[in-house]
């Protein structure tokens, strides 16, 4: 049993907690790996290896137990119910960012009053000539707004914050959004009056280009590979990885993971991917825990996420 995240002594609110679980399970519907999460928005289970002793090896969910943030996110219903279960005390739930079939990029917009972020992403728009589809945008009680976007499946969007512009910013792989019908200690979050029905909107080009990382060396020859057509057995993929610098190296062998399950070279990749993440200096029993996870998500055994 995963240790909690809430003080002892405070009591779980079932009624809140039975609505953030059928806010969640109507997610998963639409496609939407979630996760249970506490009044301060984060992850309502603790991890259960919070007590194991320095230079244990990483795990992501492999010892079965819940309570490794976006790592046990799912869409399967049973396992949602078995995470809130584990959390009695959830008010919320997390949508995780850059997992299929959607490849959820979030664009969080702080719009309190001392801040004009509507007014820079609007000189964003006009400087870079894009605009915002029709979305859904979900409003948060501190008077901000979540635009949820789709990315490409092959290209992954790291996490930022105030990077795109000040205040704001952006979830992507490793991040996930507070889901409508949420409440935190601060409010609830809804979904914006006219966009509940909409499907998240395909995020626009030149948008994307602001938001993925400047490619490196290896991606331009990747890149050239793949349309000669000579990307084979997974070369681009080994690439992709081999090109990561700090700060990327777990999502982009996680990405390149999944993408190999997807396309039946898994076990073809475990050992290049592993050596190429090795390479870019992620420990090997790290890098190997990262495939392990992506294996899982993509065969179904198991909620995974990064």
């Amino acid at each position: 049993m995963a240790t909690p995240a809430r003080p002892p002594d405070q009591p779980p609110d079932r009624p809140t907690s039975t609505l953030a679980l059928a806010h969640a399970l109507s997610a998963a519907e639409r496609g939407l790996a979630v996760i249970p999460l506490s009044r301060t928005k984060l992850p309502a289970l603790r991890s259960p290896h919070h007590d194991d002793p320095a230079g244990s090896p990483v795990c992501h969910g492999e010892c079965g137990r819940p309570g490794h943030g976006v790592y046990d996110a799912t869409t399967d219903p049973a396992h949602i119910r078995h995470l809130f279960a584990a959390a009695p005390w959830a008010t919320g739930y997390g949508i995780a960012c850059g997992l299929p079939p959607h490849h959820l990029v979030g664009i969080d917009i702080d719009t309190k009053p001392d801040r004009s972020t509507s007014t820079a992403l609007r000189e964003l728009a006009l400087r870079h000539l894009f605009t915002i589809p029709d979305t859904v945008v979900v409003l948060t009680p501190s008077g901000g707004r979540h635009l949820w976007l789709t990315g490409p499946p092959d290209l992954v969007i790291p996490n930022s914050a105030s990077r795109l512009a000040p205040g704001i910013d952006v979830r992507g792989a490793g991040g996930y959004l507070v889901g409508p019908g949420s409440r935190s200690a601060h409010g609830a979050y809804r979904t914006a009056p006219g966009t509940a029905h909409l499907a998240p909107a395909p995020c626009p080009r030149a948008l994307l280009r602001l938001l993925a990382p400047p490619p490196a060396p290896h991606d331009r020859e990747a890149g050239n590979r793949r349309s000669s057509g000579s990307d084979s057995g997974g070369q681009g993929l080994i690439q992709f990885v081999l090109a990561a610098r700090e700060g990327q190296r777990n999502t982009r062998l996680f990405w390149a993971a999944c993408r190999a399950y997807e396309t039946g070279l898994g076990p073809t990749l475990t050992e290049p991917l592993t050596h190429a993440a090795r390479h870019t200096g992620l420990p090997e029993h790290e890098a190997r825990a990262t495939i392990a996870s992506a294996a899982r998500l993509i065969r179904g055994r198991g909620p995974a996420s990064i």
